[in-house]
């Protein structure tokens, strides 16, 4: 199963071999990354369903070049303290802006503020998340309760929630192309909106036991 997921894996790879014979560093490459994660959120700033297949390609190749950094960094031993740091801010970055965008522009399509404020928490929320761990100066505990759990799916359930946990973790950027050309985004919003506040208290739960 650790073969399949993530899926992201599938389609970085083979630009990693590309990108290792070229003159580039790992975080030139996050800052590409960066940029065609920015550029993508201009799309889903728009009303217009068909501006958002736009976004969410351009989305799904921010995540790969976003995967690849890693992948060239470690293959040409330039991994760094700041390569990590970097390549986790710009996720924050490209993950809120893409939240508060989509929520902009489902708002603008429906006329309803709802989606917008949707938006916002989980865009906010997505803010917390990166903040409290580097605030409070302590190691993300969610992420490490979540790797410690993680085993070999065993039955049905199992692996239903190894799915879901997988794709919703490094595989966002396929949820995201497979709802656009239904116009379901709207579903993203939602989860969003709860998943990020979840995710926070998580934090504080984990640290209290």
């Amino acid at each position: 199963m650790n073969d399949f997921f993530p899926l992201i894996r599938h389609f970085s790879i083979p630009v990693s071999k590309i990108l290792i014979r070229l003159p580039v560093t790992p975080n030139q490459v996050t800052t590409a990354s960066l940029a065609i994660g920015l550029w993508s959120c201009w799309y889903f700033l728009s009303p217009t369903p068909s501006d958002r297949i736009t976004g969410s390609l351009l989305f799904l190749l921010a995540y790969i070049l976003d995967n690849c950094d890693g992948e060239v960094a470690r293959h040409l031993n330039m991994a760094s303290d700041f390569g990590e740091k970097y390549d986790t801010f710009v996720d924050w970055v490209v993950h809120s802006c893409f939240f508060a965008a989509l929520g902009f522009g489902i708002a603008l399509e429906t006329n309803n503020n709802i989606f917008l404020w949707l938006g916002l928490a989980g865009s906010i929320g997505g803010t917390i998340n990166y903040l409290i761990p580097r605030f409070l100066n302590r190691k993300n505990k969610v992420s490490e309760n979540l790797v410690h759990e993680e085993s070999k799916p065993k039955n049905t359930k199992d692996f239903m929630v190894y799915v879901f946990r997988e794709l919703f973790r490094a595989d966002f950027c396929f949820i995201v192309l497979v709802l656009t050309p239904f116009n379901l985004l709207w579903l993203i919003l939602i989860a969003g909106a709860i998943g990020a506040q979840v995710y926070w208290i998580m934090y504080f739960m984990i640290d209290d036991n």
